[in-house]
């Protein structure tokens, strides 16, 4: 048996989602849906660049809502929650990293009962959100006890991020400190980071103050410095530092923090990713205190990262490999505390077919 899976938007995560799903064992592509006019009618092999697939993109909702599909990896650039609903409505099952790791109390009872009563289930799952800022720091948590802080910290080179636009226009890389400073970023990417460090503190027992602490901080360019967006001048944002703090009686106990440079030369102040490089860090201070480092999810150079950024690909298989386990999971909103482990799956060369094997296994 194997799962079908639409597609709902074909971009960096979108196509690494499309490869993701074409490898794994348990599923099949049964469709995408598309922003651009340029993409209507087109082979998903050929938004792949691979052979024809014989399953067309297309950009009529009402089509894939009616098309026979198990479950739906939605990632757009930002989240229309009506559409979310939609997709619920018609039977079928959400994956996404763009949100619903752990909603406020309104939100999570909403689309619980649209997904109830649907008889599917919605689970929000990524990497940055998503990952590096709650599933890993409660796991590693186990390993300590005591807590009084936990840390979740990304140290990324923005000019490998392939979605110039997004760079661009919205997290407005290029324009002076007082334009950025009215930035989307903080709402839009708060929003998720904001469920992922009450996830934490609510599981963890911290008693933890209503509201989160919230800071931005931003360096310019002192000589021009190439970019995929174009040269960004001396005197404009050149790296952003954007910091979310869960307090208990204003002291931090659950951090999230984002580092994006433009590279690390020319700038004011003299920030670098320090001698570790670009990295995601998980620390959790307690007894005994525990710092994780994860290497390996940035590329090696600005080109192979516009190709294909491991860090986007890793956004994606974890969106991937959490779908035959949504698709087998009890009906309603589930986080990462309701959910059971999920792991990636062997590659077509070395892969058993667990699910006929298990029945075989020693107890």
């Amino acid at each position: 048996m194997s799962y079908r899976v639409i597609q709902w938007a074909t971009g960096g995560v979108g196509r690494a989602a499309m490869e993701g799903v074409l490898a794994h064992p348990e599923l099949e592509l049964a469709g995408a849906w598309v922003h651009s006019p340029d993409k209507e009618g087109a082979d998903l092999g050929t938004l792949l660049c691979r052979d024809q697939l014989g399953v067309t993109a297309t950009g009529d909702v009402d089509a894939l809502l009616a098309t026979d599909a198990d479950c739906v990896l939605y990632s757009p650039i930002f989240a229309d929650p009506g559409v979310v609903a939609a997709i619920l409505e018609s039977g079928k099952n959400v994956v996404s990293p763009l949100g619903w790791f752990y909603p406020p109390p309104e939100e999570r009872q909403k689309f619980d009962a649209i997904a109830k009563a649907a008889g599917v289930t919605l689970h929000g799952t990524g990497i940055n959100p998503g990952g590096i800022t709650e599933r890993f720091p409660l796991m590693i948590s186990a390993l300590s006890g005591s807590v009084t802080h936990v840390r979740a910290e990304e140290y990324s080179d923005i000019r490998t991020y392939g979605a110039p636009d997004v760079v661009r226009d919205w997290m407005l890389f290029g324009k002076t400190p007082d334009e950025a400073r009215a930035s989307v970023m903080i709402d839009a990417l708060g929003g998720g980071f904001r469920q992922s460090i009450f996830m934490v503190a609510d599981e963890m027992g911290f008693d933890a103050d209503p509201q989160l602490q919230t800071t931005h901080e931003m360096a310019v360019a002192t000589k021009p410095i190439d970019s995929p967006i174009g040269p960004i001048q001396p005197g404009t944002v050149a790296a952003q530092r954007f910091t979310w703090e869960a307090t208990v009686d204003g002291v931090p106990v659950v951090t999230a923090t984002v580092n994006w440079l433009m590279g690390e030369e020319d700038l004011d102040p003299e920030w670098t990713f320090g001698p570790d490089g670009e990295r995601f860090e998980v620390e959790i201070t307690g007894d005994p205190s525990c710092l994780t480092t994860f290497k390996k999810l940035h590329p090696e150079t600005i080109e192979e990262g516009l190709v294909r950024n491991p860090g986007v690909v890793a956004t994606a298989m974890h969106c991937v490999n959490a779908i035959p386990y949504v698709c087998q999971a009890e009906p309603g909103l589930l986080t990462y505390l309701e959910m059971p482990l999920v792991a990636g799956r062997a590659a077509p060369g070395v892969h058993r077919d667990r699910r006929a094997s298990n029945s075989a296994n020693p107890a």
